[in-house]
């Protein structure tokens, strides 16, 4: 049976003025897949992210999300997606609490299920209840991380998008949030995953892509060949020697 694409992006180039940021950039992502998009800083990875969830205008190429252009059809996309940007973007004068309702009103969450949500996903990332009420302005980072992460997924987005989401957890969070990410693929969503840390990429994801000079120079299935888990330091090594 042939799997089902959730993402494809074809042929996407961005530029910054005369600075060309991906290049004929081509990548398939499978529903119920957890997949892993790697390279150095400044490579092209957060641009790819931004395009692909509207952010950001590109110069040529296409991005479908659910079969759904990004450029024609952008509000259909964008109720597909749960985001988390690599440093938290809040409306810090709110409360913990009044950001999550005015999130889940954006994606119009069932106010029933609300509570039992937030509460359940407060519960698995160790964010206190107590603590949604205090204004965002006075969390620490880890907490305004925990905060953008329960808004990303209290909605359940077919598709989530996590962009360095580790940044400012501890160890405890970041192995929790590792527990969700298989879980909410394994349910049938799609999670597309950029981190700096390679061991936790290749310790979770079902497919990587590494990304150097624009476009994607290899992609490697780990359920295909566990064996390459244990590589995937060399290999990443062996691309940017190469390029």
């Amino acid at each position: 049976m042939e799997k089902k694409m959730d993402i494809v992006i074809e042929n996407l180039n961005k530029s910054y003025g005369e600075k060309k940021v991906l290049s004929d950039l081509n990548l398939s992502v499978y529903e119920g897949e957890l997949f892993g998009f790697i390279g150095r800083n400044g490579i092209g990875k957060s641009t790819t992210i931004d395009c692909m969830i509207g952010m950001k205008k590109f110069n040529s190429g296409t991005i479908k999300i659910y079969n759904y252009d990004i450029v024609k059809e952008p509000i259909e996309v964008k109720k597909l997606i749960g985001y988390v940007s690599s440093e938290p973007i809040l409306y810090e004068e709110m409360t913990g609490i009044e950001y999550l309702k005015f999130i889940s009103n954006i994606y119009k969450v069932d106010p029933s299920t609300f509570k039992e949500k937030y509460e359940k996903l407060c519960e698995r990332l160790e964010f206190k209840i107590e603590d949604l009420g205090f204004q965002i302005s006075g969390y620490s980072h880890g907490m305004k991380q925990k905060i953008s992460l329960i808004a990303s997924i209290i909605h359940e987005p077919k598709i989530w998008i996590l962009d360095e989401p580790t940044v400012g957890l501890d160890f405890l969070a970041v192995e929790e949030l590792k527990k969700m990410m298989v879980e909410y693929a394994k349910a049938g969503n799609t999670v597309f995953l950029t981190s700096h840390n390679i061991d936790f990429v290749s310790d979770i994801c079902n497919r990587v892509a590494i990304i150097n000079k624009g476009n994607v120079k290899g992609l490697y299935d780990l359920d295909e060949d566990p064996s390459i888990k244990d590589k995937l330091k060399d290999i990443f090594i062996k691309i940017y020697e190469e390029n």
